[in-house]
């Protein structure tokens, strides 16, 4: 499907799954002088054979492609880079966050395993905290084959039409690209139209610490303001009313932090205890992104003097104010 947006044609690659996220997507965006891959889907048969396709439809191939973009860094958008980049050469642009991540850089993967080994003792986490972190250490070498080959470079100021948007939350890393004259923006994973995007809590390439939600909020209130027509997401379909949907997700945050509120006033004061009592069977199944939510609404409460913390034995433990 081509979609004409004034001085720019876009073609989406849709690749349906069966789970939540409905779809992975990635676009072909062709200008007077450019055509730009944004996001390479999933390192799979699908997304490849979508890719080519979707080039075949419009008479064109891997090689006419001139620069690829990325959203973020996550595996399900930037899956195909080194079958692509191992067939042709073609420049590949990420935010500079992205790239201890892409290159999978040992000092900043230890890092990332002390960042959650600390996170998950003082919120009490235990045994489940442990395990994940076990988990981490196995997959820092198990996934070295992931790593990016190509060189990544930081966005070229010339040879696009797009403005450029920090939208940090759902990862430290995360840009949008506005197509100012069509109003179009891609904004990667800040929006899914029938899910809410998850704020994952992980360590600053320059900091040690992150406040995923409250950035996430951030960004979402900056596309807002920025009013765009259309937005293409990562996942699902085409987003058409962004502000709608942004005070739907914010109003939601806002609604679950008066839950957690009510959890911690019954005596739920840790991390773990709020995670294990609201998401039940989710806290074992989706254990990073449960502790990531609660973590991330626990700062959100601070953030507004709804609560404090204070450290007993190691572990935090939250108080209405």
């Amino acid at each position: 499907m081509q979609c004409d947006s004034k001085s720019a044609a876009i073609f989406p690659i849709t690749v349906p799954v069966d789970n939540s996220l409905k779809s992975f997507n990635f676009y072909l965006v062709q200008s007077a002088e450019t055509l730009t891959l944004i996001d390479a889907g999933m390192n799979n048969d699908s997304c490849w054979n979508s890719l080519l396709h979707t080039l075949q439809e419009q008479n064109l191939s891997l090689s006419d492609i001139d620069q690829i973009f990325l959203t973020h860094h996550h595996i399900d958008h930037v899956g195909l880079i080194n079958r692509i980049t191992s067939e042709c050469s073609i420049p590949v642009y990420a935010h500079p966050y992205a790239y201890p991540r892409l290159k999978r850089d040992e000092t900043f993967l230890q890092k990332r395993i002390d960042f959650f080994e600390e996170l998950y003792k003082t919120a009490d986490c235990g045994e489940k905290g442990e395990q994940q972190v076990a988990y981490l250490k196995k997959a820092m070498y198990k996934n070295q084959h992931q790593a990016i080959r190509t060189e990544i470079m930081p966005f070229p100021s010339f040879g696009h039409d797009f403005t450029i948007i920090d939208v940090p939350g759902h990862s430290e890393d995360q840009v949008g690209f506005f197509h100012e004259p069509s109003g179009v923006l891609f904004a990667g994973d800040l929006l899914i139209n029938h899910i809410s995007s998850n704020a994952i809590i992980e360590p600053g390439v320059e900091t040690t610490y992150s406040y995923p939600l409250l950035q996430h909020m951030e960004s979402m209130k900056k596309v807002m303001q920025l009013k765009p027509d259309v937005i293409y997401s990562g996942h699902g379909t085409v987003i058409h009313d962004a502000e709608s949907l942004i005070r739907q997700r914010l109003d939601a945050i806002d609604h679950k932090a008066e839950k957690f509120l009510q959890l911690i006033s019954d005596g739920y004061t840790t991390a773990n205890t709020l995670a294990k009592t609201y998401y039940n069977k989710a806290y074992d199944s989706q254990f990073s992104l449960v502790m990531s939510e609660i973590i991330g609404h626990l700062q959100y409460l601070e953030n507004n003097k709804r609560i404090q913390k204070e450290m007993t034995d190691g572990v935090w433990h939250y108080h209405l104010t």
